[in-house]
């Protein structure tokens, strides 16, 4: 990875390009963010940074982290976030990480919690067609249907979609195109949808697996 920030996802909207066609981009803003520890070889046994993104209020802060942040010297921050940078030489603590270090035109990853939509049917959870509402389905059009087989093999297969919590986890969207980054503002355009909901707080990094 050569570069990453913590940011926070403003909305989305859309522009316009050179030619005049639509794009419709997700705007984060993106830091600044402030390098509270630095890890290396020797003493951690890899390389890293972790970088604080959000002012926070003192009180809010336990003692352990409020140690944290006097020992590096810098005001207390709502989200800490460790990157493994490829070159970590150039960052020291103290330093600040803008939405500068990202150009228009990179592809990056990322990362959020998705939308927590509660316990679901499977219906909504997986996309199933619900059951006829006429002869004889009864009240359980909305159900999932048939579970597996009788005797054989006596049990539901691994997979099966089932109700359950949709949303609230981890969710990283790869491949996604830098359109514009306004320095001046820490804002960041990506090119789609990123996931979590307004205000949420999101990581942006190097893609891992670019596109060809």
């Amino acid at each position: 990875m050569v570069k990453g920030i913590i940011g926070k996802k403003i909305g989305m909207t859309q522009i316009f390009d050179e030619t005049g066609k639509v794009i419709p981009v997700t705007v984060v803003e993106a830091g600044p963010c402030v390098v509270v520890q630095k890890k290396t070889v020797e003493n951690d046994g890899y390389d890293a940074v972790q970088l604080g993104f959000g002012d926070i209020r003192a009180k809010r802060v336990n003692k352990p982290l409020a140690g944290h942040f006097a020992k590096a010297g810098v005001a207390q921050k709502r989200t800490l976030k460790e990157f493994r940078l490829d070159d970590t030489s150039a960052l020291n603590v103290g330093d600040i990480v803008k939405a500068d270090s990202f150009a228009e035109g990179d592809i990056i990853d990322v990362s959020g919690t998705s939308k927590g939509h509660g316990f679901t049917g499977s219906i909504k959870r997986h996309n199933y067609a619900r059951l006829k509402e006429t002869h004889g389905t009864g009240p359980v059009h909305r159900h999932a249907g048939s579970m597996g087989a009788c005797s054989s093999p006596s049990r539901i297969f691994k997979g099966k979609g089932m109700p359950g919590q949709m949303g609230n986890e981890k969710v990283t969207v790869q491949n996604l195109t830098v359109v514009k980054v306004d320095a001046e503002n820490n804002l960041i355009a990506i090119k789609g949808a990123i996931p979590g909901p307004k205000n949420g707080t999101v990581v942006l990094t190097d893609a891992i697996k670019k596109k060809a």
